[in-house]
């Protein structure tokens, strides 16, 4: 069996040095200039770099493309017609429906097409996180080489009907939870506050918030922008958040209690009706990691996490059915979704902050901005001023950055022991 891996970034370099170890003939390719590093960092595995993906597709038996989504049907375009008769093509991009239209469009027909997502990045463990499989255009016997292959990565396989279910899921694991983070890290730079110096919230729930806030912002823009642009899902599930998180903030500021609670009552009800099980997170983990010494404690709207699970409940999606493809953030978030609804006193506190606390009105206001502004860009599409937003985010966010990819890293090894 002969293994070929079309794009070698981070994540294909992460596939491929596993798969070596296991004692598969390893191939690869990547951008031409990036020739000559590749092999001095990877034919000590036995990994053998090949000149192009044309190179690859020809003599290989299964063939990993882990490119960009925004660039699958490029390089699928240029390397699948020359795929090795029989052969089984499976695809590593986070958003599989311009994934599987350019290899219906691009591949011969006597392909064994089968997709496939880690839902964690390479610089977390694969052993244990989960990798999602799906099979498209497979015989049993394609498919059993597949998951035998994906099995010696280590990860836990849970296999999806067809890549509409993955989209869909996806739209809510990864596209909203990105834009709750990235508009948490922009109204911060718009207040010109930084989150570790925050007095009014150093630890507890908002010391989580902003550690995953600075992982999400110490990686690369177009790690999240894919997610939220290519996703034929993405938009409304983003447009509903953004809405749910306006409607809230406008029952605060009219300070419309009575509305306000039989609304945020309505989705705990819903959302967590069969949540029996211990909760994920508690104070002693929370303040574990936390990026302050201050260890006080002031009442806060948590109004991304009320609009979160104020959305869900208007989507009517069920979170924990979601976890099946978790990833470390959407973890995180629903762990701390659960920590505030089903704590009554902290729910309580909560609700009397988000409509009564004028001292945190304006944070609030400056999340209320950023959701929008993340919203209007997921909405038009805009690759160029996704870019841009986050990268403005990132330069003013990024004397913490790498601690806070190291601590959240280190919290979620945390939870994975527990």
């Amino acid at each position: 069996m002969k293994i070929g891996i079309i794009g070698l970034g981070d994540m294909g370099k992460m596939f491929a040095r596993i798969w070596a170890n296991a004692g598969y003939e390893v191939y690869g390719c990547d951008l031409p200039q990036n020739r000559e590093i590749l092999e001095n960092e990877l034919n000590s595995f036995g990994i053998q770099i090949l000149s192009d993906g044309i190179a690859v597709s020809r003599i290989c038996d299964f063939i990993l493309y882990s490119v960009e989504a925004e660039n699958i049907e490029k390089v699928v375009a240029q390397c699948g017609p020359s795929t090795k008769y029989g052969a089984i093509v499976a695809g590593q991009t986070s958003v599989k429906t311009p994934e599987i239209i350019a290899f219906e469009k691009y591949l011969p027909k006597d392909t064994q097409i089968v997709t496939c997502h880690a839902l964690y990045g390479p610089a977390v463990n694969p052993i244990g996180q989960t990798l999602v499989l799906i099979n498209h255009r497979a015989n049993n016997d394609a498919f059993d080489e597949t998951i035998k292959i994906f099995t010696k990565i280590g990860s836990n396989i849970h296999q999806l009907e067809d890549f509409h279910a993955h989209d869909r899921m996806m739209a809510d694991i990864q596209a909203v939870t990105h834009v709750g983070f990235e508009s948490i890290g922009t109204a911060f730079m718009h207040r010109k506050v930084y989150p570790w110096e925050n007095v009014l919230h150093p630890n507890g729930l908002d010391n989580v918030k902003f550690l995953m806030t600075l992982r999400i912002y110490s990686y690369k823009f177009h790690v999240y922008s894919g997610l939220a642009l290519l996703n034929p899902y993405a938009k409304k599930d983003v447009r509903s958040y953004a809405k749910a998180e306006s409607e809230l903030f406008e029952l605060m500021i009219e300070e419309n209690e009575k509305k306000f609670r039989k609304r945020i009552y309505a989705a705990r009800d819903l959302v967590f009706k069969d949540k029996s099980e211990t909760l994920m997170l508690d104070d002693k983990i929370m303040s574990e990691f936390s990026l302050s010494q201050d260890f006080g404690h002031k009442p806060n709207s948590h109004l991304s996490l009320l609009a979160m699970v104020d959305t869900w409940h208007k989507l009517g999606t069920n979170p924990y059915k979601n976890l099946i493809c978790q990833t470390p953030p959407f973890k995180l978030r629903v762990g701390m979704a659960e920590y505030l609804f089903l704590n009554e006193d902290l729910l309580e506190e909560t609700i009397s902050a988000a409509l009564f606390d004028k001292s945190i009105r304006g944070e609030d206001l400056a999340f209320h901005t950023a959701v929008h502004e993340w919203a209007n860009i997921v909405e038009m599409g805009d690759k160029e001023s996704y870019r841009k937003h986050f990268e403005a985010t990132k330069a003013y966010l990024s004397d913490r950055l790498d601690e806070g990819r190291q601590k959240s890293g280190q919290l979620i090894a945390k939870l994975q022991s527990l």
